[in-house]
């Protein structure tokens, strides 16, 4: 944990990650269920939690979606050569897509010339050819190529697990 956090937090931190590294239960107010097991209120423990955000001790909360459990069967990273004056306003716009998980932009490299990744999901592999399209089209004259890389399977995504790290001397 970090070193900027206080003492009182640091021991409320390591009890999260542990009642939390499992991930929150499938409850009606996760917040609430969380605050209960640290004896906190709701209030208390969401500072908590911007507490550690902000000292860097935690990135980021989020859902992680089973896409293939909620009927998404197909899966396909698009790949986009976007014109760089344009990526930031391009980006924020693909990302706002309801079909879209997530999407970020990575350096060019040699052989590579994508530099905006939109992950989309689809009942079938006609809705994610459809949704593919529907980016090209807001990204218009910016977009100079793009490909899309099909999953083939899911990998096993999980949360922190402290339990499971090994410290050298």
């Amino acid at each position: 944990m970090s070193d900027c956090i206080s003492p009182s937090d640091r021991a409320l931190a390591q009890r999260l990650v542990a009642l939390t590294e499992a991930g929150l239960p499938l409850v009606e107010d996760p917040w609430a269920w969380l605050a209960g097991e640290l004896d906190l209120e709701v209030d208390e423990t969401l500072a908590l939690l911007q507490r550690l955000q902000a000292a860097g001790a935690i990135r980021r909360i989020a859902a992680v979606p089973n896409h293939y459990r909620l009927g998404y069967r197909h899966n396909g990273m698009t790949v986009w050569d976007v014109d760089d004056a344009e990526i930031e306003r391009l980006g924020a716009l693909i990302g706002a897509q309801p079909f879209v998980s997530h999407c970020y932009r990575r350096p060019r490299r040699e052989g590579w010339p994508y530099n905006l990744f939109a992950m989309v999901h689809g009942r079938d592999a006609a809705a994610i050819e459809a949704y593919r399209n529907q980016i090209r089209a807001l990204l218009g004259k910016a977009c100079r190529g793009d490909e899309m890389l099909v999953s083939s399977r899911i990998l096993k995504k999980t949360g922190l697990r402290v339990g499971t790290l090994q410290r050298s001397a």
